[in-house]
This record gives C-alpha cells, sequence and structure tokens, in this order.
C-alpha cells in the first residue's frame, strides 16, 4: 500500500483551514464547506477492495489527529466533523473503525464536558451518534504495532495556525477549579451562618474574604484571553507590513555584527613591554627550535631489523644457528645426516 498520508493531511488542513476563516463550531457551515471541496470524492480514487480499506485506514487515522489536544477548540470541533463525514463517506463494506487509544479517552470525555457547557448541542449530537453506532475501535495504541519490525520514527509536522497558544492562567484557572472554589465558598458562609448566635446574621468583622471571588476569577480570565488574541492579530499585521524590508533588515545587521568583530579584533593588540621584548623573542625562538627537533625525531623511523634486534634476544648456540643462512631443500633432514665439510676452492698458479 503506498502511503498518502502527506497529501491527506495537505487536503484536511485545507479544509480546516477555510473552516478556521468562519470563527464558527456550527455545523451548517463545515457541511457547506464540505461540499464546496467534493471532500466525499476522496476515496474514489482506489478500486481495489483491499486497496480501499488500507486508504480508508489512512484517512481516518489522519483526520482523527485534529481531534485531540494540542489544537483549539473550533479545531477540534472540525477534526470531529471531518471524523463523521469520512466515516459515512468511506466505500468499505462493513466501514473502517477510527481507532481510539486509551489513553485518549479521557480527552475526549472533557471535549464532550466543554461541549454541552458551551451549549455547543451539534458537536455533542455528532460524537454521541459516533459513539452509538459504534464507530469507534477502543485501542491499546494508537497505531497498531508489529514484533520485531523495526520503523524510523517519522517526525509529524503540526500545523502552527491550529495550535492552541499555551498559556499558563488557563492551565491553572480551569472550570474545575471554578466550581470548587464556588462550593468551598458555600460551605464556609454555611458554616458562619451556623456558628453566630442569631442565625443566618454573621458579624461583619468575620468577613474575612470577598463574596465575589469566583465571579472576578471568572471575568479577570475572560478579561485576559480578550487580551492575548487582540496583542496576536495585531503582531500579525505588523510582521504582514514589515515583510518586505524584513530580509534587508537582516542583511544589514549581519554585515555591522561582522564589522564591528573585526574592529575589535584589530583594535586590541597585545603587545609586550619594551624591557621583556628580548625574553619573549628568546622564548619563541626556543619554542620554534624544539618543535623542529621534535618533527625530525617524528620523521625518523627505525628499520626492521632494528625492531627486531631490540625486541628478540636470543643467547647461545641458537644464537650462531640463527646467524647462518637456511637452505630451504634440506629442511627435512635426519639429524644422523654429517654435517658437509665445505671444499677447498682451488688457486690458479701463474
Amino acid at each position: 500500500m503506498v502511503n498518502y498520508r502527506d497529501e491527506i493531511r495537505r487536503d484536511c488542513e485545507e479544509l480546516l483551514g477555510r473552516f478556521q476563516q468562519t470563527e464558527s463550531v456550527r455545523f451548517e457551515h463545515f457541511s457547506n464547506i464540505w461540499r464546496d471541496m467534493k471532500f466525499s470524492e476522496i476515496f474514489f480514487g482506489i478500486k481495489e477492495g483491499n486497496m480501499r480499506r488500507a486508504f480508508s485506514r489512512q484517512v481516518l487515522a489522519t483526520a482523527y489527529r485534529y481531534f485531540l489536544p494540542p489544537f483549539t477548540f473550533q479545531i477540534r470541533v472540525g477534526g470531529l466533523y471531518l471524523l463523521y463525514g469520512l466515516y459515512h463517506s468511506q466505500l468499505c463494506t462493513p466501514n473502517e473503525k477510527i481507532r481510539l487509544a486509551l489513553k485518549d479517552w479521557k480527552d475526549v470525555k472533557k471535549f464532550e464536558r466543554d461541549a454541552a457547557d458551551a451549549q455547543h448541542l451539534d458537536a455533542v449530537y455528532i460524537l454521541r451518534h459516533l459513539l452509538s453506532q459504534k464507530a469507534f475501535h477502543f485501542t491499546a495504541m494508537p497505531a497498531p504495532l508489529t514484533y520485531a519490525v523495526k520503523r524510523k520514527a517519522q517526525s509529524q509536522s503540526v500545523c502552527e495556525a491550529f495550535m492552541e497558544r499555551a498559556s499558563r492562567l488557563q492551565e491553572l484557572v480551569s472550570t474545575d477549579l471554578l466550581e470548587e472554589m464556588s462550593n468551598v465558598h458555600e460551605q464556609y458562609d454555611q458554616l458562619k451562618a451556623v456558628v453566630f448566635s442569631p442565625p443566618g446574621q454573621p458579624d461583619s468583622s468575620v468577613h474575612l474574604i470577598r463574596e465575589d471571588i469566583v465571579p472576578r476569577l471568572r471575568s479577570s480570565v475572560v478579561d485576559f484571553n480578550k487580551w492575548q488574541k487582540q496583542s496576536d492579530s495585531q503582531h500579525e499585521d505588523e510582521e504582514d507590513s514589515g515583510e518586505g524590508t524584513s530580509e534587508q533588515q537582516e542583511c544589514s545587521r549581519r554585515a555591522e555584527l561582522l564589522a564591528s568583530i573585526k574592529s575589535k579584533s584589530y583594535e586590541h593588540a597585545i603587545e609586550a613591554s619594551k624591557s621583556r621584548r628580548h625574553r619573549q623573542i628568546e622564548l619563541t625562538s626556543n619554542k620554534t627550535s624544539l618543535a623542529a627537533n621534535r618533527v625530525w625525531q617524528c620523521r625518523r623511523k627505525l628499520s626492521l631489523k632494528a625492531k627486531t634486534n631490540n625486541n628478540v634476544q636470543i643467547k647461545g648456540i641458537l644464537k650462531n644457528q640463527t646467524l647462518k643462512s637456511t637452505k630451504v631443500w634440506r629442511l627435512s633432514v635426519p639429524d644422523t645426516v654429517p654435517e658437509e665439510v665445505p671444499r677447498k676452492k682451488k688457486k690458479f698458479k701463474w
């Protein structure tokens, strides 16, 4: 099966990018974009049955990424709508299910609670409709694993425009925290009313906290989010206006930096004092002579004979035998054969 993940990812990002421009989470707007792009025809290119099922598995796995954090709430809603449309427009019979890892189930339930609290009933209905149709296949891992198979980890590029900006304030002050604070505040008021003698009329001197602390905290978080969005939009406008001159400014900054480095390196030249200049010359000459001697010593290498004489030491009779030359054709002669007496050469007499 050919890997079409990059092409599928580009198509999904184009669809979700158009949905993001609407600044809405209504299914009506998403369905209009779906019909304009004719996105249901993505399954028409493959005719073989087994290849069609593998392709449907790739499409659903790619679209499933946009239904999970760290994407924004609007993109996650668009990812849910995308899964709903792809699940019902695939050509496999029976339909290929959406793999849902158990570690992601907590994020899915939290998404459902947030959508219900914000009264986004169309998103809640589609999620529950998929669950009722058993469209999800609950698995231990998001991708199937194979025993004793080495696979290279593929780096998946993430569209930064879909990412939710990290905010420490939003992480600390959540809806669960606000509900818990309101419950604690109510219990605190009830205990104060029970303690005092006239029931229901606590003394004003015992008011140690503000009565409207929870709504004030919620409003301050909302104001901070609005300010953050406005600052992001202003920053994007400034970047768009200064796109033309950004390269020129960067080149000029590099040139100025190089010029400053060169000027600093030539300005601060180190010079020895007059009383120690002769010592500096002698020191450098000694260093050069020592370096030359070391180089000459390194270049002289011992011969093989000299290395053998230094490493191997033979004494006694063996030393005399090693000095004689051996004849190859007499290596197998027995020990009883007498040694040959060298013949005397006749000298010519004049």
